[in-house]
C-alpha cells in the first residue's frame, strides 16, 4: 500500500484502457462478440493485448465489404450503413448467434454481450470528419433479459488513425461501464471520456434500455450530455426518446421557439401556432419537410447557478404532452443556434420570439468575445433567408403594445435594426390573442406556490391537470385540497 504524505490531494484514479480490458478478461463469466465496421478492429485490439482474452472473446469480426455485410445483417432500405438501425441489427444478430451456438447447460454461469460499432472516419479531403454509432447489448445474469446502451459520436480529430484509436478507447470504456458502473448511469456517462478528451470526440445522443435501466429517463441523460460538455445540443421527441439532431435537421426547414417553459403557457402556444402558420406560408417551405423545435438553453434551466434535474424533467413532461420536439442547447446567443442549424441544412430557418428577447439581441455586451463584435454576430444570425417572427409585448406600466414598429433599441443600434426591419427579416405576428398578453410563467409559478386560483386558465388545455395530478413545480396535495 503506497504511503500517504502530508499535503496529498485525494482524487479518483482513472484505470487505463488496458486495466479495464484486463478486468473484463479475467472475469470468467463475461463472454461475447465484437463486430466493428469502418475503423478497424480498434476496440477488440485492447482486449487481445491486455491478456487472458480467450475466455472473453467469442468472436471478433469486421464485415467491411458491403455485399458481405448485407448477407450477414440484411439490406437496409435506405442503402446506408452508418445508422442506428444497422447497429441494432448487428447487436441483435450476434447475440442470437451466441445464444444458438452455446448451450446454457454447458455454460450455466456465462453472461453474454455483443459489442458493435459502425462508423465512417475522416474523408481523404478532410472536409467531413466522420461519425458513427457505438453500442453494447449485454446481460448481468444468465437468466435475465438483455440491456442495451447505444450512442452516436462525431469525430473531431483530423487524422483517421487518431480517430480509430479514440474509437477503441471509447469502446473499452463503454463495455467496462456497462458491467461495472451500470448502477450509476450518470457516472457511466462521464466514464465514457476516461483516457479521452472532449476535443477528440463528441457524443450527441445516448439511449439506455432494458431491465437494469428501467428507471433511467433518457431525456435526463441527454441533458447531462450538454451539461457535461460532451455536446452542445441534444433532442428528444414527444415520446420522450432521444433523437439524433443531425438526422432530424438534415436538409429540413427549421422553426425554433426558445423559452423557459416553466411552465408552458397560452402565450407560448399562441406564439408557436401563429409563427408556424407564417413560416409554412413562406416560399419553398413544405410542412412535410419542416421541423418545429421548442428550445431550452442551459441558462434557462439553471436555478441559482445550478441545474435542477427534476425541474427539467417536469418541463420536458409538459412539452412532450403537447407533442413537441424539444432541444436542449448550450447556445446562449441566438447566432450560435443558427450557426448550429446551418451545419445541417441550407433550407429556410425561422426564429419565433417575443419583443423583449428580440431587443436583447441588440445588446453589444453579448458579443464582446467576437473580433467583429455585433456585426459579426448579426452576419451569422441572419443567415441567408432567416426570419424572426415577432410576438408583441404589452407594456405593464402603460398598457402599450410593443411590436417591430415601436420597439426601442439602443440609439447606436437603431440603423442596424432598420436595415433588418426594412429588408423583411423581422415579421410581426399580428393575429395574436390580446387577452393573454398579461400571462407570464413567473406569475403562474407564484400563484401555484401561494395556492391561488386562476392560474389554470393561463395554461394550454390539459396542462393544469398534469401539474395537479403529477404535483409538478412544487404543487402539493395540500394545495390541491385547498383549491378544491
Amino acid at each position: 500500500m503506497p504511503l500517504k504524505l502530508k499535503g496529498d490531494v485525494i482524487y479518483n484514479e482513472i484505470p487505463s484502457s488496458k486495466d479495464k480490458a484486463l478486468k473484463i478478461n479475467l472475469n470468467k463469466y463475461i463472454y461475447g462478440t465484437f463486430s466493428e465496421i469502418g475503423a478497424g478492429q480498434e476496440t477488440v485490439r485492447h482486449f487481445f493485448r491486455a491478456g487472458g482474452a480467450s475466455g472473453t472473446i467469442a468472436k471478433a469480426m469486421s464485415a467491411y465489404d458491403k455485399d458481405f455485410s448485407d448477407s450477414i445483417y440484411g439490406i437496409e432500405e435506405d442503402g446506408r450503413y452508418v445508422t442506428e438501425e444497422r447497429l441494432k441489427k448487428m447487436l441483435a444478430h450476434e447475440i442470437e448467434l451466441t445464444e444458438d451456438r452455446l448451450h446454457r447447460k454447458n455454460h450455466p454461469g456465462k453472461i453474454f454481450f455483443s459489442y458493435a460499432n459502425t462508423v465512417t472516419t475522416i474523408d481523404f479531403a478532410k472536409k467531413f470528419k466522420g461519425h458513427g454509432w457505438v453500442g453494447i447489448k449485454f446481460q448481468l445474469d444468465p437468466l435475465e433479459e438483455y440491456n442495451e446502451i447505444i450512442l452516436h459520436v462525431r469525430f473531431k480529430e483530423t487524422d483517421a488513425k487518431l480517430q480509430q484509436e479514440t474509437l477503441g478507447i471509447l469502446g473499452v470504456n463503454l463495455i467496462y461501464g456497462a458491467y461495472y458502473i451500470n448502477d450509476k448511469p450518470k457516472e457511466l456517462l462521464k466514464s465514457l471520456y476516461d483516457n479521452l478528451h472532449k476535443v477528440q470526440i463528441e457524443i450527441d445522443m445516448i439511449n439506455f434500455s432494458g431491465q437494469r435501466f428501467s428507471y433511467v429517463d433518457n431525456r435526463l441523460m441527454s441533458l447531462l450530455l450538454v451539461k457535461n460538455g460532451m455536446t452542445n445540443a441534444v433532442m428528444f421527441g414527444p415520446d420522450g426518446n432521444n433523437l439524433l439532431p443531425a438526422h432530424q435537421l438534415y436538409k429540413a426547414n427549421i422553426l425554433a421557439l426558445r423559452g423557459s417553459f416553466r411552465p408552458v403557457t397560452k402565450v407560448n402556444m399562441d406564439m408557436f401556432t401563429l409563427a408556424k402558420n407564417l413560416f409554412l406560408n413562406e416560399t419553398r417551405v413544405e410542412a412535410e419537410n419542416t421541423k418545429i423545435i421548442f428550445e431550452i438553453t442551459l441558462t434557462n434551466l439553471s436555478t441559482e447557478g445550478e441545474i435542477d434535474e427534476r425541474d427539467f424533467l417536469e418541463r420536458a413532461e409538459l412539452l412532450c404532452s403537447l407533442h413537441q420536439n424539444v432541444m436542449i442547447t448550450n447556445f446562449q446567443e441566438y447566432y450560435k443556434l443558427v450557426e448550429y442549424f446551418s451545419e445541417y441544412t441550407k433550407a429556410r430557418i425561422g426564429l419565433a420570439m417575443g419583443v423583449s428577447s428580440f431587443v436583447q439581441i441588440f445588446d453589444e455586451k453579448y458579443y464582446r468575445n467576437l473580433s467583429g463584435g455585433i456585426l459579426e454576430a448579426f452576419g451569422k444570425l441572419f443567415f441567408k433567408d432567416l426570419k424572426v417572427y415577432l410576438y408583441p409585448l404589452k407594456d405593464q406600466r402603460t398598457g402599450e403594445i410593443r411590436t417591430s414598429e415601436n420597439l426601442k433599441v439602443h440609439p447606436r443600434m437603431k440603423e442596424l435594426y432598420k436595415f433588418f426591419k426594412y429588408n423583411g427579416r423581422v415579421v410581426d405576428i399580428k393575429d395574436y390573442n390580446p387577452e393573454i398578453l398579461d400571462v407570464f410563467s413567473k406569475t403562474v409559478l407564484e400563484m401555484i406556490a401561494n395556492g391561488e386560483h386562476g392560474w389554470e386558465e393561463m395554461l394550454p388545455k390539459g396542462i393544469a391537470e398534469i401539474i395537479i395530478e403529477e404535483r409538478l413545480f412544487g404543487y402539493s396535495r395540500r394545495k390541491f385540497a385547498k383549491l378544491k
